[in-house]
């Protein structure tokens, strides 16, 4: 099958348009009618350790108050929701955000159950640190044999 030519220019005139608008996607990135092409949004990035009978969660919240941050816990179920607010001074026009603003949402299925009553949250440098101790249900408990 034969092609002619002027099919190829047209096939690669339509990539060359598509590689175009690609291309702007970045400065057209936190404008009203800007693509966004984010996971998650402005959720906070998370890493999750387990430390002997603790589990151990860091999150990125730079620039969050802890009045904005709220941590619900439930059996394994953690959720951590919060307000970015805009930075922007007043009377200023915003060209580009890439850092999200507005309320956000977090949530995790531990491997385990969790003792709510033993939780410790700390905000530090714009990161959030929780410690989530294992319920005494969760934990390994050794049997004798007699």
């Amino acid at each position: 099958m034969f092609m002619r030519i002027n099919d190829l220019d047209r096939l690669f005139g339509t990539m060359s348009l598509l590689q175009k608008k690609l291309d702007n996607l970045n400065s057209d990135y936190g404008q009203s009618y800007g693509y966004k092409w984010e996971v998650e949004g402005n959720s906070p990035r998370t890493n999750l350790y387990k430390n002997g009978d603790n589990f151990e969660i860091y999150a990125e919240v730079p620039g969050i108050g802890k009045d904005d941050l709220n941590i619900k816990i439930q059996g394994n179920y953690l959720e951590i929701t919060g307000t970015r607010n805009s930075d922007a001074p007043e009377g200023y026009k915003t060209h580009k955000i890439e850092r999200g603003i507005g309320a956000f949402s977090r949530s995790f299925t531990l491997p385990a159950d969790v003792d709510s009553s033993k939780v410790e949250a700390t905000l530090k440098d714009g990161i959030l640190y929780l410690t989530l101790p294992k319920s005494e249900a969760a934990k390994p408990k050794k049997i004798t044999v007699s």
